[in-house]
């Protein structure tokens, strides 16, 4: 043999859940939004945060070896992405998703040997509940999600600002887009573009407070409904950016069906998920986010770029092609 087999992947990949937990449970106490106001001793971090001092020292020195924290001598400060991403007095934050992954996806996860044995989800559903009552069953809970999700969709919409020919179009509407990252960096960056999002009327408001804070409110609209009961509103462009996996192969040949149906002929429509490589072998995070998706959904699941390609060539599309964005996330480019 050429080199030496070990245990050590297997090892990192089984215990994972412990350096996963460590970082969802820092999330939790603000770890990092309180170090995002400055470097803070060791001991007063640990009182800030109401930690027991048996095992402060390890879990913020876990957090450093990590590489979320940096410590020079007993000081702590922000490692630069935790600090762009998980102060959640960022615009970028991503702790909204952490925050639900540590209250709801992580206990869910348990249960994936039953998932892969009855097909059936493991959320709330599985005892009769309603997966958007536990997101959304207050105020606070909305904003988190919605704020996580854009968080989340952050780094793709700027990939597509920049990546996609916009020159050619004038109008995008970022359908099931929360707060509408994606029209907003759309439109900072291309001043001729207006739109906006189609969501459920409950977001409206978290959307009006966040597009108002880029001064976007002349150019970028909000349109409330349901995309399975109602047409969608016309536009240039139809973003459709980690929805298709949340359904099943009707209700997404459906939403596909309906893009084509609002677009202009020359129109296009962007879709953006963790798109599986046709191979099956390469996009480790699009193949678990799929389990995700067994958990959390009916009939919700991933897809391969061919089976994307497939479906958008049978609501009517004419030409499709794939562009990868960043983190295991790509997007499907379809022309009417």
């Amino acid at each position: 043999m050429s080199h030496e087999i070990s245990p050590k992947p297997i090892l990192e990949v089984g215990l994972g859940y412990m350096a996963s937990k460590t970082l969802l449970t820092a999330v939790e106490l603000d770890v990092f939004t309180r170090l995002g106001k400055g470097p803070c001793e060791g001991g007063e971090l640990a009182e800030t945060l109401g930690l027991h001092p048996r095992s402060a020292a390890d879990f913020l020195d876990a957090l450093v070896a990590l590489g979320f924290l940096e410590r020079a001598g007993r000081e702590y400060r922000n490692s630069p992405s935790a600090d762009a991403f998980l102060d959640r007095q960022k615009d970028a934050y991503v702790g909204g998703v952490l925050e639900m992954a540590n209250s709801r996806l992580y206990p869910f996860w348990g249960s994936l040997t039953e998932a892969l044995r009855t097909g059936k989800p493991q959320n709330e559903q599985k005892h009769g509940g309603d997966v958007y009552d536990a997101i959304y069953h207050d105020q606070a809970g909305l904003e988190r999600f919605l704020h996580g999700m854009t968080g989340l969709s952050m780094g793709m919409a700027r990939v597509i600002a920049e990546k996609f020919p916009w020159d050619g179009y004038r109008t995008v509407l970022d359908v099931g887009g929360a707060l509408g990252c994606v029209p907003v960096a759309v439109a900072q960056r291309h001043p001729h573009i207006s739109g906006g999002v189609y969501e459920l009327p409950r977001v409206r408001p978290v959307f009006d407070d966040y597009v108002a804070s880029f001064g976007l409110t002349d150019r970028l609209t909000f349109h409330g409904g349901d995309f399975f009961a109602d047409e969608l509103p016309t536009a240039d462009v139809i973003v459709l950016g980690q929805i298709l996996h949340g359904w099943g192969l009707d209700e997404k040949r459906l939403l596909l069906k309906k893009a084509y149906d609002a677009l202009p002929d020359g129109g296009a429509v962007l879709i953006y998920d963790a798109i599986i490589d046709d191979e099956r072998r390469h996009n480790a995070f699009g193949l678990l986010a799929s389990l995700n998706m067994l958990i959390e959904s009916v009939a919700g699941c991933e897809y391969t770029v061919a089976e994307g390609r497939s479906w958008m060539a049978e609501a009517g599309f004419g030409s499709t092609r794939i562009e990868a964005l960043m983190g295991g996330y790509s997007m499907l480019v379809g022309i009417k």
